[in-house]
């Protein structure tokens, strides 16, 4: 395989091999979306497709799928391939594996992988695979996130460590019988799992096409050549940066009503080298690994958070184009974390909520960028909420999981993001439309949150207000963070604002929750209000322009008396800028 790389190959052929390999992984992802039954799959695009070569290279990935499913796709594989190794297993046309190994390169449990071997003339040359997020996964109680008082991996759910559904195109029976048995609303979460099958078959189909057409020394040099390319345009911009070494800490919110400190406030420490065209990242100094499930895995997870923050901010795509998404990316960093700590648990560790601590990692990582590229990168993010609700109908389960965006820091030249999912994030927020008419639940109010605004040159990103009602009884569960810490401001600017949620709110049984609630028991007529972080604003907000700030009062993003305290900027009765007393503000402040 390795003398198939040494063909040389013309650009043009390169080019046109990338388009198609492309358009492989998007039409993989259009079946996939088109024939799910759940909304976030359908919706919410909280999916990925993706080829993989036999070295383990991703070729190529589904554009419109999020990061946090796309990227760890190579650590399924190798994970499956372990798996096989050790049982004495072999791979044949026809087979069909499931995969969600949290230890074995899966990014969480519900998160399940489908792989499907590509043989062409009887030889193995890849894997066609989808992930997706599935809604339920038979643990303690419904909903495949909020989980949030596992104990270890087996409370989590069903564990699939690359299983053969089909094996030479024969249904493996007792699996998916156990798949039914053992998973609420199995109707759809088993729709879906068929769905990812049809999707991964459709990717081995057009791959085979491809070699076809081409040959497979050609396809393999192609991909080579843009794997080389990838590496190489990260690595000059790598060069530009000086050598030396960079810090920076953040922190989850945790378990903030426990009585064991070792719970909550947990520290992520991001160390930073860099040393020609290579970046070593070391989260030494983390907090140890806890007996809930906000431990990350090192491989399908962290990695994913630190290979997408360095991609997006050392190759905007806005500056750079559209990069090759491949395994030539990874090639300049290396990732460490000690054994035994959130960012590298050791079995049977929980791990199903680590959503929210991965973009901890991530703005902590770019915080430290910050000492290095500050024009590049953002103030810290408002993170976000997955919100798991569940009930029965008669015999059957319903299941929804919806994710409450969160927002970005300002960032030199612009204002931070409002209600978005940021970082490795990036799913779709579900129409409203959607959830009324297919859920018991009533969506009274979806909104920015108004006076919430971080100061800054550029200001913070504005976090989202939802407010969900239960039409019938039912449960919820909360998996969240930045209820507690609030997202860093960056070079002068303020700091973001902390989100909440709150139960009933307005009423003599309102209730403050906090970032974590296990599944609880709902009543009809239960109100949840879900306030998202607002990010963190960049530099000194007295250099802000007035009229962007007259902007933002007649936004009510800010108040006229906000203005005044956080700006310096005078706004007359008549909605103007009065930049005569401004000035004078401004100046007398700064001499202050």
């Amino acid at each position: 395989m390795n003398q198939l790389k040494q063909l040389k190959i013309d650009p043009i052929t390169s080019q046109v091999i990338r388009g198609a390999l492309e358009n492989i992984a998007i039409e993989m992802g259009h079946k996939l979306a088109r024939m799910s039954y759940s909304s976030i799959i359908r919706e919410s695009e909280d999916f990925g497709c993706a080829l993989v070569d036999m070295n383990i290279q991703q070729l190529c990935e589904s554009t419109q799928s999020t990061p946090l499913q796309s990227g760890p796709i190579p650590g399924y594989v190798r994970g499956i391939l372990t798996i096989f190794n050790e049982r004495g297993e072999e791979f044949y046309p026809g087979d069909v594996i499931i995969h969600n190994s949290t230890y074995h390169g899966a990014s969480h449990g519900p998160d399940i992988g489908i792989c499907v071997p590509v043989f062409y003339n009887g030889e193995l040359i890849g894997f066609s695979v989808t992930t997706a997020h599935h809604l339920d996964i038979g643990a303690l109680t419904p909903g495949s996130c909020g989980i949030v008082d596992a104990t270890d991996a087996y409370a989590e759910g069903l564990q699939f460590k690359a299983i053969k559904v089909y094996e030479k195109g024969e249904k493996n029976r007792f699996i998916w019988n156990l798949l039914r048995d053992n998973i609420r609303a199995s109707d759809m979460v088993v729709g879906d799992i068929e769905a990812q099958i049809a999707a991964a078959n459709i990717g081995a189909e057009r791959y085979i096409e491809l070699v076809n057409k081409y040959s497979l020394e050609t396809v393999l040099a192609a991909s080579e050549d843009l794997m080389r390319y990838s590496e190489t345009m990260l690595r000059n911009e790598i060069e530009k940066l000086p050598d030396g070494t960079y810090y920076a800490e953040g922190f989850i919110d945790g378990y903030v009503d426990s009585d064991d400190p070792m719970k909550k406030d947990l520290k992520i420490a991001v160390t930073v080298t860099i040393s020609g065209s290579d970046i070593k990242i070391d989260l030494t100094g983390s907090s140890p690994q806890v007996n809930r499930p906000i431990n990350m895995p090192f491989e399908g997870t962290v990695d994913c958070a630190i290979y997408l923050t360095l991609r997006s901010i050392l190759l905007d795509s806005t500056v750079f184009g559209n990069i090759p998404q491949n395994s030539g990316l990874i090639r300049p960093i290396e990732i460490t974390a000690p054994k035994g700590t959130i960012c590298n648990p050791i079995f049977p560790a929980p791990t199903i909520a680590r959503f929210c601590p991965g973009n901890i990692v991530a703005s902590t990582l770019m915080k430290a960028l910050g000492q290095v590229v500050p024009n590049q990168i953002s103030a810290g993010v408002g993170n976000l909420k997955v919100v798991s609700y569940s009930g029965l109908e008669e015999e059957d389960y319903w299941v929804f999981m919806d994710i409450v965006e969160g927002s970005y820091g300002g960032r030199s030249g612009l204002n931070g993001m409002d209600a978005v999912d940021t970082l490795y994030a990036n799913t779709r927020n579900n129409p409203i439309e959607d959830i009324e008419s297919h859920y018991p639940l009533r969506v009274s109010r979806y909104e920015l949150r108004n006076e919430a605004c971080a100061a800054g040159k550029w200001r913070g990103g504005v976090g989202s207000i939802k407010e969900v009602t239960f039409l019938k009884e039912g449960s919820v569960s909360l998996e969240a963070d930045g209820h507690k810490h609030a997202p860093w401001g960056f070079a002068g600017g303020d700091d973001g604002y902390t989100g909440a949620v709150t139960l009933n709110p307005g009423t003599n049984r309102e209730k403050q929750l906090p970032s974590m609630v296990p599944n609880t028991m709902m009543r009809k007529g239960d109100t949840l209000l879900l306030t998202g972080p607002s990010g963190g604003g960049y530099g000194n907000p007295f250099e802000r322009e007035p009229k962007d700030v007259l902007t933002d009062v007649i936004d009510e993003l800010i108040t006229v008396e906000m203005a005044l305290e956080q700006y310096g900027v005078v706004i007359r009765e008549d909605l103007t800028v009065d930049l005569e007393k401004t000035t004078d503000i401004r100046h007398g402040k700064r001499d202050e």
